[in-house]
């Protein structure tokens, strides 16, 4: 397998420009250099039905919220996804995934909750996990102020937010609200992890083991066990009952095995996932559809699924 030419003209890229990588960085320094790279990689000028930024009550005060309306929405209630961006609990925010997010609305038909969730090192572990499931529940319960029909509602996320989505997913077996569908983008699922794939990809790959390292001593206090589901959702302790997974993950990517391992792992509990490696791929494709066309395309695809499964829920 080898990987796709867009995706090795970009890593050539990034390797000529010859940049400290983001883990020689402070956090805020990291905050710009990524926000600075996505205005390069990410789609330009996609339109969308609408946009409204918000607030919504959280455990430690207001968590801001941007809610995409796809052109063709209708005047009725749609499926509604509540999202949360990837960056290692670290970076990212509502503007790092705006483009991905105005596609996806539009090809998906849902409406989508984008989650400003609170960030790591000011605050660590289980912080994003309240923001999350907090947000979850209150958009859950207030499916009406947002357009969203309440039997159709979903989470997603991607990488670091991919884990977060799991969580959520888990948390609301317990607790609610009930969700039609969890759909994983290159997650983190094991923080511990030592699989084949974290190996393979440490270095020169976009995503790199030191980076993941790094993020991981700013989000996880000193003395966590590793092991916790709302850290590694590979190790709950029942796995039944979740809703439906649809896993995404890359060929070239560190976190490629684990997301793999956990669709392994929901299958055997009963769950139904649809599994998709993305061939010639690395971390973050389907956000770098300006750098990588397959990014336009993979998420398009990836849409067509999500709105098959909400339309059957």
């Amino acid at each position: 397998m080898q990987l796709d030419a867009h995706v090795k003209s970009l890593l050539d890229m990034l390797a000529a420009a010859n940049q400290p990588p983001i883990s020689a960085l402070s956090p805020s320094e990291a905050r710009e250099a990524t926000m600075a790279l996505t205005k390069i990689v990410e789609a330009k000028e996609v339109p969308i039905g609408a946009v409204r930024n918000g607030e919504l009550p959280g455990p430690a005060g207001p968590i801001p919220f941007r809610l995409y309306t796809p052109v063709v929405a209708g005047n009725g209630p749609v499926p509604g996804m509540v999202y949360f961006h990837g960056g290692g609990w670290v970076f990212g925010d509502l503007d790092s995934h705006d483009a991905m997010l105005r596609m996806l609305a539009n090809e998906s038909g849902c409406r989508i909750a984008s989650i400003d969730y609170r960030l790591a090192p000011e605050h660590a572990f289980p912080a994003a996990v309240d923001d999350c499931f907090a947000a979850t529940q209150w958009i859950a319960a207030h499916t009406a102020d947002f357009g969203i029909d309440p039997a159709r509602l979903a989470v997603a996320g991607d990488s670091a937010g991919g884990n977060l989505a799991a969580v959520i997913a888990q948390l609301a077996k317990a607790k609610g609200p009930k969700l039609v569908l969890q759909v994983l983008f290159c997650p983190v699922i094991d923080v511990g992890a030592d699989a084949g794939s974290r190996r393979d990809f440490a270095e020169g790959y976009f995503l790199e083991q030191a980076l993941m390292e790094w993020a991981g001593a700013f989000y996880i206090p000193p003395g966590t066990d590793l092991k916790d589901p709302r850290l590694s959702p590979l190790f709950a302790a029942d796995l039944s009952g979740l809703p439906p997974a649809h896993i995404h993950t890359a060929a070239f990517d560190i976190l490629r095995d684990e997301g793999a391992a956990y669709a392994d792992a929901l299958k055997r509990a009963g769950v139904t996932v649809r599994y998709t490696c993305h061939p010639g791929m690395i971390h973050h494709f389907y956000a770098m559809a300006e750098a990588i066309p397959y990014g336009r395309t993979g998420l398009k695809s990836i849409s067509a699924d999500i709105k098959a499964a909400v339309a059957a829920a």
